[in-house]
């Protein structure tokens, strides 16, 4: 690879990275570890491995040691694997002493996995992103080695989504009648467009979103994954995104398809359900009182980010309401840490039971009469049949307040508040 094309791409990359503006976030790194960070595209990735390097810098570091590279850049088109060893020796070129090395969407070049570990061993200071999940799949965990840290990253949360606008999330804001109007305000944004953190730039978020998606699925699913039938798996998207709330089977999803004249078979609707959870499109949930073989074929399925969700639905506050309180969870206790909870037998159906807490949450946009009745009632018959359950909630979009009924104690909380607790 032509050395002055790499230390151009490394030089406008530090320039880059000198103007940007890093918003904190919620997320904790060792110190000198080594790090892959996988998430959804355009989730922040590339500006917490900013924030590393400011830190670096800040510290007395010479921008000389530091060597950021995007793999997205035009002019690393005809990059190859043997063209690594060109990266080290530039880097030699720009320092005499030890480097830090930052790969954004590393997985775009093939062995990348090789080389990474070859800098692992080598005890170089590494971090790399990616945007697809098969970057940690068996086969490059394994030549990895346990040499690289793993986090995923996502979209904005509600604390950081206000941190961003400038707006403190404590109590004295909560309580305070001004800023809880701007926090309200907020959530609403939030709750419709989604937290990805650059949306905050623009006032058409809608369409900003709409852009994120496409290159999701032209790029990361379908040209990624050589898909052969992408009409088929637009409309299976669409159909997932219009099951949200309910739970729903490869079977059943084949049989939708079909009714609408899209011919796939099974297996390959099962391989680009897999495709689109890679691309971090959609994660799913699944039911605690399940068999395990239904638990992994009749899960219910949300969206990584509301904003994503939004460009689908057209009754939605029903539907993005309990896909984000679903994001909340899954980011705070893990994809294997809450279920739903639904029993033929015995009646029981509640959306959401965290096995760490024995919290459980029922989502309800607005509390009428009959959907008042029909939750307590869900969460009394729970209380009765499932000792696991100690914590009883009802999340709406803005009700608050204590329900006291047949020995359970259930909270009312609107969902700005839980995100921000």
């Amino acid at each position: 690879m032509n050395h002055e094309i790499l230390k151009s791409v490394i030089f406008d990359q530090h320039e880059i990275i000198k103007n940007a503006v890093i918003i904190p976030r919620d997320y904790a790194f060792e110190e000198n570890g080594r790090y892959v960070l996988t998430g959804l595209r355009r989730a922040g990735k590339s500006t917490i491995l900013y924030g590393m390097v400011q830190v670096l810098t800040g510290s007395g570091v010479d921008w000389g040691r530091i060597v950021y590279i995007n793999f997205e850049d035009e002019r690393l088109a005809e990059f190859k694997y043997k063209d690594f060893n060109d990266i080290l020796s530039v880097q030699s070129e720009l320092s005499s002493e030890k480097g830090f090395f930052f790969f954004d969407e590393i997985q775009n070049v093939k062995g990348w996995e090789k080389f990474a570990r070859r800098m692992a061993d080598a005890k170089e200071e590494v971090c790399i992103t990616g945007s697809n999940a098969k970057m940690l799949g068996r086969e490059i965990a394994t030549t990895l080695g346990g040499r690289y840290f793993d986090r995923e990253i996502g979209t904005y949360d509600f604390r950081e989504y206000l941190l961003a606008n400038g707006v403190e999330c404590d109590e004295r804001a909560l309580l305070t009648t001004k800023t809880n109007g701007v926090i309200r305000k907020l959530f609403r944004e939030y709750f419709t467009y989604g937290g990805f953190p650059e949306s905050l730039d623009y006032r058409s978020k809608r369409e900003y979103v709409s852009g994120i998606y496409q290159k999701i699925l032209l790029g990361d699913i379908i040209a990624r994954n050589d898909i052969r039938n992408p009409e088929a798996l637009k409309l299976l998207v669409k159909k997932l995104a219009e099951s949200v709330c309910s739970e729903i089977s490869y079977s059943r999803l084949h049989s939708i398809l079909k009714s609408i004249g899209i011919s796939i078979g099974k297996d390959t609707l099962i391989e680009y359900i897999s495709d689109i959870k890679d691309a971090y499109l959609v994660f799913s949930v699944e039911n605690y009182f399940s068999k395990f073989a239904d638990k992994m074929s009749s899960p219910k399925y949300y969206f990584r980010d509301n904003g994503l969700l939004n460009l689908f639905l057209t009754d939605k506050d029903t539907a993005l309401l309990e896909n984000v309180v679903a994001l909340y969870l899954y980011r705070k206790y893990g994809g294997d840490g809450f279920f739903f909870l639904k029993s033929a037998k015995t009646g029981i159906d509640v959306d959401f039971y965290v096995q760490e807490t024995g919290a459980v949450y029922q989502v309800a946009y607005a509390l009428t009469d009959s959907s008042r009745d029909r939750e307590i009632n869900n969460l009394v018959k729970l209380y009765k049949g499932f000792e696991e359950a100690k914590e009883f909630y009802i999340v709406t979009y803005e009700e608050e307040r204590v329900i006291e009924e047949d020995g359970v104690t259930v909270n009312v909380v609107p969902a700005y508040k839980l995100m921000i607790q």
